[in-house]
């Protein structure tokens, strides 16, 4: 049997095509059942390549083994992206577009001549003279988060399989869905997978190495007021509404996204609602140390405490639930996966920048679910707009990384 020969942007250019946007709003898992049909086609390329127990699960997931091909004890590593694109801007239509050899300056985007690469709001142009830059036309995102990171594992794992000189433990793939929405690792079935160690493809800047992320809460504020008919209700009135805007309005303005950078976390107001009778606020809590996180819901809680005294006959509950935390926690336990992913960053050439994530990633939740896992930079650039871009060459970085990510683990087995 022949193996099939397609590059990194074949592959690409074949995925981004594929309507995958998840929706939060859906109970269900997938959220969409239109990410199923990238799901499948993968499923059927992994068979391609001679992994016979590629499939599909009910989840939506895609799982698949490469067989170990060395006499050494090799812990098995996984490599994991996700099929989803995110609801923030349409995906559906994407028109893919190739500037080849690229020689500077604004890129505008041929489907809405509104939309512009500007070369001042994307630095990182500069480093990408002489090289292939994919674009949408303007009308959609790409979706290079994170298509570009499944190309990018599919490719490698072709030259795996076409290259068996090459000595490798067992390595896993796994492609998740409802990465956008929060869900990416919730259907995981980490024994099923069989992985030791794990990394995310779904960095962005190639170099960047991401091995901690937020750990991250979310706080409900409940508020019963006291109401009355407006034309008798001096005196007795205590309006919902109103205490609940108090309460946003003596937020500190140093502590919000708007204002934070670099390690700050802030407090941030994500939904509001409600009568006279009642009112209810959703906030998202974010900090890099479990310290900081508990500080902020105290700071949080005074406020409301502290409002509501002006207001005898009112009452309010404050409800905290987890929803991940910095994964660097884990990953500080098994250092030899960043030492590992640091040495084969230096041999494509590459100086690493290990870096943190404002927010979220697979590899966070997949890191207390048991699997450690930091995250491995796909190329691609400013995410979930019309204005995303990805260059060919930092995909084909990516791709050599990840040969020589799994070479590394080999040879220090």
């Amino acid at each position: 049997m022949s193996l099939p020969t397609d590059t990194v942007l074949d592959r690409f250019l074949r995925y981004v095509v594929i309507d995958t946007q998840s929706e939060a709003t859906s109970t269900s898992q997938p959220s969409t059942e239109k990410q199923e049909n990238l799901g499948r086609i993968l499923e059927q390329e992994l068979k391609s390549l001679g992994l016979a127990d590629a499939h599909l699960d009910e989840h939506g997931n895609v799982y698949a083994t490469i067989p170990a091909n060395t006499a050494k004890t090799v812990p098995v590593i996984c490599f994991c992206s996700h099929m989803d694109t995110a609801p923030d801007f349409s995906g559906t239509g994407v028109k893919p577009q190739i500037v080849k050899n690229y020689q500077g300056g604004d890129i505008r985007l041929v489907g809405d001549s509104a939309q512009v690469i500007r070369v001042a709001e994307h630095p990182e142009l500069q480093a990408q003279i002489g090289h292939d830059i994919v674009t949408t036309d303007g009308t959609t995102l790409l979706g290079a988060d994170d298509k570009a990171g499944v190309a990018e594992i599919m490719t490698a794992a072709q030259f795996l399989l076409a290259n068996p000189q090459v000595k490798h433990g067992a390595v896993k793939i796994l492609f998740t869905t409802d990465e956008e929405i929060g869900r990416g690792a919730d259907k995981v079935d980490l024994k099923k997978l069989g992985a030791t160690f794990g990394y995310t493809l779904d960095g962005s800047t190639i170099g960047e190495i991401e091995n901690e992320t937020f750990s991250a809460d979310g706080v409900t504020i409940e508020i019963s007021g006291v109401a009355m008919h407006p034309g008798t209700a001096k005196g007795r009135m205590e309006n919902a509404i109103k205490i609940a805007s108090a309460i946003v309005a003596r937020l500190p303005q140093d502590q919000a996204p708007e204002t934070t950078e670099g390690r700050q976390g802030f407090i941030h107001p994500v939904g509001i609602s409600g009568t006279m009778e009642g009112a209810k606020i959703g906030f998202i809590i974010r900090d890099f140390e479990d310290a900081g996180l508990a500080e902020k819901e105290d700071l949080l809680k005074a406020i409301a405490e502290d409002v509501i005294t002006a207001y005898p006959g009112s009452t309010y509950s404050f409800t905290v639930k987890e929803q991940y935390r910095n994964m660097r926690i884990v990953l500080d336990r098994h250092p030899e996966i960043m030492e590992n992913l640091i040495e084969a960053t230096r041999r494509v050439g590459l100086e690493p920048k290990i870096t943190s994530i404002r927010g979220g990633t697979d590899g966070s939740r997949l890191s207390f679910m048991g699997l450690p896992c930091p995250n491995i930079f796909t190329g691609g650039h400013a995410y979930h707009s019309p204005l995303e871009w990805v260059s060919v060459q930092d995909m084909e970085t990516s791709v050599r990384a990840i040969v020589e990510l799994v070479k590394v683990w080999e040879e220090r087995a």
